[in-house]
């Protein structure tokens, strides 16, 4: 099953709720992902100790299946994450839906990963042109040369052999919110083998992460409190935020969190 949000239809959604029914949710299976059946989702997600945003991706079906891995994030890792940023959860849930992809590891457990050719050719000191020269995929002044998915890995392992394993570290994004790998220091990590470690481990410390770099920011940051959605796209993303429409996206994810929070909240009150 592909994800399946509110406004899907078709089988997928009705297996969805025959699944849901057959654990106790009262919706009817018509095939139709409206209110009933976002709710029955979040309800679901937040009984299985799940990020709770009425979505049905892979963590959630994986869970509904009983093959939830111990590596994923939760509700209370978004909770605590918001607590240390003093932003409400909603806003956490609004970055994690937008920027995480869904997850932060590949379908063979090996984190998420992209190799940036041009940070390469920054960190690379002396020996920058001579890769270049010889390995343009890898090291280059200019952007791309992305394979994506699991084939980065093997540009990182080639980069790692040709230049070292600290410079291939520095050179990609991470995980979940693809933090690149050469903020390390800064953000009171060991080295770069104790960030890859970390990365490696799951997607708390993927968010754990990013926390850290956005408490590095203090504008970031502050636009994030302020919830102004360009102004953390553009200092999140870059300049060419528009061209995606992050803005956009962060805030309709905001407001979907933020519908189903008060949703839950009218719920326990009935």
């Amino acid at each position: 099953m592909a994800l399946m949000k509110k406004g899907a239809h078709g089988l997928d959604v009705q297996a969805l709720q025959q699944w849901l029914a057959a654990l106790g949710a009262k919706l009817a299976v018509d095939g139709w992902y409206g209110d009933a059946t976002e709710a029955a989702v979040a309800d679901f997600q937040r009984r299985a100790g799940l990020v709770v945003d009425g979505i049905a991706g892979g963590k959630t079906l994986a869970a509904l299946a009983g093959q939830a891995g111990p590596r994923l994030l939760s509700e209370a890792d978004l909770h605590a994450a918001a607590e240390r940023l003093s932003v409400g959860v909603s806003v956490v849930k609004a970055i994690n839906a937008v920027e995480s992809r869904g997850s932060g590891f590949l379908a063979d457990g090996r984190p998420i990963i992209l190799l940036e050719r041009h940070v390469a050719y920054q960190r690379a000191g002396k020996q920058a042109d001579q890769l270049a020269a010889l390995y343009p995929a890898l090291c280059h002044q200019a952007r791309g040369g992305y394979a994506g998915g699991a084939a980065e890995w093997a540009r990182f392992t080639s980069l790692a052999i040709i230049g070292g394993e600290q410079l291939a570290i520095e050179s990609c994004s991470w995980g979940a919110f693809q933090i690149m790998g050469y903020h390390w220091q800064r953000l009171g990590y060991a080295s770069a083998a104790d960030w890859r470690l970390a990365m490696e481990s799951g997607e708390p410390a993927q968010l754990d992460a990013f926390v850290r770099f956005i408490l590095a920011e203090p504008a970031l940051l502050k636009a994030l409190q302020a919830k102004r959605w360009a102004d953390v796209a553009r200092l999140y993303n870059g300049p060419a935020y528009k061209a995606n429409l992050y803005d956009a996206k962060l805030q309709a994810a905001y407001e979907r969190a933020e519908r189903i929070n008060q949703s839950a909240i009218q719920k326990g009150n009935d």
